[in-house]
């Protein structure tokens, strides 16, 4: 229940702090996420709805990366483990309790039309442009769902992830075995 509590306040400062950014002039573009050892930056109109970790329902003879499916408010969605799927290999799901407190699902836009969540490690809140000082486009061999990669004031690098390009990547279709 606390989770749940703890999940509908950071839904609502979330709200709160896009409607002050629209009202200010300042354009939240992306959420940030960690996965594994990977930074990541989603689109804003291509995330949806944020839920706690749900553990889902194993399927059998399916890649690593897809852990299952899960019931996520009456929704049949499946879940996949977003550091596993971008560095192509199967870190499991060998988390402390503390570590799967903080990990979150990341529901695809209803408009994408596809039921799936990206398991993620931490969210990291909202960034817009101004928080990068340098951006470099994809190279010519990476893969069409992975965008700009940039670089903020501390030198972390985020990479940017097209959710509307992954969802229609036949790799990421193809969860069988």
């Amino acid at each position: 229940m606390a989770n749940r509590d703890a999940l509908r306040a950071f839904q609502s400062r979330l709200a709160s702090r896009l409607q002050a950014a629209r009202t200010t002039g300042v354009a939240a573009t992306w959420l940030a996420v960690e996965a594994g050892e990977g930074k990541y930056l989603f689109p804003l109109g291509h995330a949806g709805e944020i839920f706690p970790w749900t553990p889902p329902q194993p399927v059998p003879y399916t890649e690593p990366w897809f852990l299952g499916v899960a019931n996520l408010r009456g929704g049949l969605y499946g879940v996949v483990q977003l550091s596993a799927f971008a560095s192509g290999k199967s870190d499991g799901l060998a988390a402390t309790e503390a570590a799967r407190m903080q990990s979150r699902l990341v529901a695809f836009n209803e408009l994408l039309e596809v039921n799936c969540a990206l398991l993620v490690d931490r969210l990291a809140g909202l960034r817009g442009a101004e928080a990068f000082t340098a951006a470099e486009p994809p190279g010519a061999e990476a893969p069409a769902w992975l965008g700009h990669l940039y670089t903020d004031a501390a030198g972390e690098r985020w990479q940017e992830i097209n959710l509307q390009a992954l969802s229609q990547q036949p790799q990421f279709l193809s969860i069988g075995a």
